[in-house]
């Protein structure tokens, strides 16, 4: 069996790649293997599936899509911890381009073998590769370097999806309920009172996890550890506690006393509480990253934790379990609710309730901005501390894009040079890579720019030919970017036209539109939310300017932005019919 092939089966009993991933196929190459890995995300879950904790996966970028920055990270990420943690030789590691750019895909596999050989790797009881011998061909490797940036593999949502759930597992322990055998025929009566019951019940358990961490771990750990660090781990949980006492009571009620006929206004009503979820989800990470500190530097305090978990719930679950709880819950309102909907069949209930499924949607989608945007401002930070000479912020420039190699060139000069640029909403930062770091070269303004194709240089049909212009609107000096293949000049050219789109969208100076710059408080996100047709929001793209809309009431395109918890600002567009008066 090929060397690639027995590498791959041995991923699988990892349990890192399903066993019917494509790289088990009959028509399978070595390719497949190659840009299955390349963004280093498998490589560090293996290294946990083999040791737990070896890395902090909030630690990695889960889904680097086109920036070529952090799957090296992730790479480096991997190659560290296979030193320090699982104490390999650096000979035996191969070097973060031997994987990005696929030089040297022979090393990558050398280096799993030698892991698969590891003494982590043997107490997991996993057969090490190879097995046999290989007959195969090194040139099978000789390729892959010209055909990485070609074929483009479509995303393996579910194979990000099983690297990192954290919480769930968790949350569905702790919201079980009393198995209760169902009626032989369940009637819709029967179903829309599970559903009933259902929000009550796991609201009772929910209210109960939020005292118990309140209870269990806040009070006792004042006396081990400072209020500042209190402050840090556990967030708002106390005014998630009283709001949540306070919605649980108000659940029970209706539930009880009023046969679920005000249900939906409760939910209603507490929307607008429940923001107070903004503030514990773009903190949950660093609260978990301040207690993992503390209980390595703090063996006094991380044995006061595992008696508290002791006391709490026998030590099934620790603080850092239940910490990503409140995470899940937010997230779970508007999919109860969904259900209930869908049983409800009086036509007035039914519309009430789709009130507050939309109210609870907004909810989801807020805290989903959130978690997103904490997520972007994270890789906007490591970009900023790679980048040398750099004195101001990137957060000025909006939501990253893309970075990666090109070759630039101005269009007097003409002469090509080795760059890596990092694209925003409205700028590109053009840097020479020196090593791991970067120094800074030009900042372009895209706010000045246009892009138009250059089509003859596809015709040359050979490496970094594959170009397209960056004009001045002005007539100054512009840019020519090349690329190393057609297929990268291609996601090159959209991710840039995404960007100049976002600085003038499409007719923004047609009937009479007039559009000014505005910062919406964090609080007005639902209410812009809640306001808009449902269906009409498309996904937040975040921009370093807010567009307010026209004072008038114009038909056509509305833009909608606003600046949530996290601090990047973001635009969502609402198409009308055109007549229609909006509020």
């Amino acid at each position: 069996m090929e060397y690639w092939r027995q590498c791959a089966l041995w991923l699988i009993s990892c349990k890192v790649l399903p066993p019917n991933h494509r790289v088990t196929w009959d028509s399978a190459q070595v390719f497949d293997l190659a840009q299955t890995l390349r963004d280093g995300v498998l490589l560090c879950q293996l290294l946990n599936n083999l040791r737990a904790k070896s890395i902090n996966l909030k630690e990695i970028n889960l889904r680097p899509q086109m920036s070529q920055f952090l799957c090296l990270k992730n790479i480096r990420t991997f190659l560290n911890a296979c030193s320090d943690i699982f104490n390999m030789r650096m000979s035996d590691l191969f070097e973060a381009f031997d994987l990005f750019d696929v030089r040297d895909f022979g090393k990558v596999m050398d280096t799993l073998s030698r892991l698969s050989h590891s003494p982590f790797a043997q107490q997991a009881g996993i057969r090490p590769f190879p097995t046999e011998e290989s007959l195969e061909d090194e040139d099978i490797y000789n390729d892959l370097e010209d055909l990485i940036d070609k074929d483009v593999v479509e995303d393996e949502e579910e194979l990000y999806d099983s690297v990192y759930d954290e919480g769930g597992e968790v949350y569905e322990d702790l919201m079980k309920t009393e198995a209760v055998p169902p009626p032989q025929k369940q009637t819709e009566t029967d179903i829309w009172s599970c559903c009933v019951a259902e929000i009550k019940l796991t609201e009772e358990k929910y209210t109960e996890t939020l005292e118990s961490i309140e209870k269990y771990f806040m009070t006792p750990l004042r006396k081990f550890v400072s209020p500042t660090e209190i402050e840090k781990v556990f967030i708002n949980i106390p005014d998630l506690v009283k709001v949540h006492k306070g919605l649980m009571h108000d659940i029970q009620d209706s539930i009880i006393n009023k046969s679920a006929q005000n249900l939906y206004q409760i939910f209603i009503t507490y929307k607008e509480r429940l923001l107070i979820y903004g503030i514990y989800c773009s903190q949950v990470e660093i609260a978990i990253a301040v207690l993992d500190y503390i209980c390595r530097e703090k063996e006094d305090v991380r044995l006061k934790l595992e008696e508290c978990s002791k006391r709490a719930n026998n030590g099934k679950f620790t603080l850092r379990d239940l910490l990503v709880v409140p995470m899940q819950r937010v997230l779970k309102y508007h999919l109860l609710l969904q259900e209930l909907v869908k049983h409800t069949h009086d036509a007035a209930d039914k519309s009430n309730l789709r009130m507050a499924l939309d109210a609870m949607k907004d909810l989801a989608q807020y805290v989903n901005e959130v978690k997103r945007d904490n997520e972007t401002l994270r890789e906007i930070d490591q970009y900023q501390r790679s980048i040398e000479n750099l004195n101001h912020s990137l957060r000025n420039y909006g939501r990253p894009k893309g970075d990666g190699e090109v070759r630039v060139a101005t269009v007097d000069k003409r002469t090509k040079q080795d760059r890596h640029i990092f694209l925003f909403d409205i700028a590109v930062i053009v840097c020479k890579r020196r090593g791991d770091n970067y120094e800074l070269k030009e900042v372009i303004d895209l706010n000045h720019f246009k892009i138009t194709n250059n089509p003859t240089t596809d015709k040359e049909n050979r490496k970094w030919s594959y170009g397209f212009y960056l004009t001045h609107n002005q007539g100054q000096t512009g840019f020519e970017f090349f690329f190393k293949t057609r297929e990268m000049k291609k996601k090159w050219m959209e991710q840039f036209d995404m960007a100049l789109s976002n600085i003038c969208p499409e007719n923004a100076h047609s009937n009479l539109h007039e559009f000014r710059m505005h910062t919406f408080e964090k609080d007005d996100v639902l209410q812009l939310l809640s306001h808009a047709p449902k269906g009409d929001l498309q996904p937040g793209i975040p921009v370093p300017q807010v567009w307010g809309r026209s004072p008038q009431r114009v038909p056509g395109e509305i833009w909608l932005l606003w600046e949530v918890q996290s601090g990047i600002r973001h635009v969502e567009a609402a198409e009308r019919v055109c007549g229609e008066k909006t509020d």
